[in-house]
């Protein structure tokens, strides 16, 4: 496998700055949140963005995928929700008398799915096998979802009245969790001021075919050994923590390393830094870890999981 080039990544960074200043027109906040987005798009995870409502989850999403110029597809997730109405079905023709596939909305390049822990676990296992293989298997026939395949969702971690835990197998196959907190000061007048003012559309700025371009673009940029070694180290430490009944696994432990290479390209560098891995690491990992009895009720308790390993877990260069 060739590495990538200083040519490839200018021109990458290009497509990739388009997007942001797409979101930027809607999207009143930080820019970290659809940077996150970008990471795992170029990655190929998918993302679980949680917050309070009201603070631009749906806005952020929308405008995100509009600025992909690809299918869009929205899911509102209710407790009546079926499987079918996410993969789709067969349905009978009166006419030919046959039955003829009808797709759901989950065969889309970019699905979003709106309060995702309000749908109950048959359907939720549903979505799961899109997620993790990228395919519906419907009256035992498999049906391909289009590439690129990217699941942005959104929940409400504190609304609890008619909702559902995602299973744990299902958060393992988010690649990062975004938590969305209230925003700055500063952005908020800045949103108050131009509430009143028709805000400019996003346009369309990339195409599928550039968004599977920038994915094996992402898988090319360089790692070095030593860097692997690092982030297994930060696996292995939550592995052992007293405070976790079960650490990251080896698909977290890959999912950071695929993370940290698309961070390196959204930075416009060929190369993994450490300061990749760390900055990724609490996004990918954290929502990941299954906490003991004593600790499971702390909303913060995986972030200092993580924190705790990013400080006690030190960087060697290899020589």
């Amino acid at each position: 496998m060739s590495y990538a080039d200083t040519n490839e990544i200018a021109a990458a960074r290009q497509r990739i700055d388009s997007v942001r200043r797409e979101v930027a027109k809607v999207y009143v906040g930080s820019p970290r949140a659809p940077d996150m987005l970008m990471i795992a798009l170029l990655a190929k995870g998918h993302v679980l963005l949680e917050g309070v409502p009201g603070v631009a989850k749906t806005t952020l999403v929308k405008a995100f995928a509009v600025a992909l110029g690809s299918t869009v597809r929205r899911i509102q997730f209710t407790p009546d929700l079926l499987p079918a109405d996410i993969t789709g079905t067969y349905v009978l023709s009166p006419r030919e008398g046959t039955f003829a596939f009808r797709a759901g909305p989950v065969f889309a390049n970019v699905v979003l799915a709106d309060e995702i822990n309000r749908a109950p676990a048959k359907t939720q296992s549903a979505l799961l096998e899109a997620m993790q293989e990228r395919q519906v298997t419907i009256e035992g026939d498999r049906f391909e979802l289009p590439a690129p395949f990217l699941v942005l969702a959104t929940q409400n971690p504190i609304d609890l009245e008619g909702t559902y835990s995602l299973p744990e197998a299902q958060i393992d196959r988010f690649l990062v969790r975004v938590s969305m907190g209230y925003p700055r000061p500063a952005d908020e007048v800045s949103m108050l001021r131009t509430h009143a003012i028709q805000a400019p559309a996003p346009a369309s700025v990339l195409s599928p075919a550039a968004l599977i371009s920038l994915q094996e673009l992402s898988a090319r940029i360089h790692v070095e050994d030593d860097l692997l070694a690092y982030a297994v180290s930060l696996a292995t430490f939550t592995r052992q923590h007293s405070r976790v009944a079960l650490g990251c696994s080896p698909r977290a432990t890959l999912g950071l390393v695929q993370a940290a290479k698309a961070s390196a390209l959204v930075a416009g560098r060929a190369f993994v830094t450490p300061d990749d891995i760390r900055a990724i690491a609490p996004s990918v990992l954290a929502h990941r870890l299954i906490l003991t009895a004593d600790v499971e009720a702390d909303a913060k308790a995986q972030e200092r999981v993580i924190e705790e390993a990013l400080a006690s877990t030190s960087y060697r260069r290899g020589m």
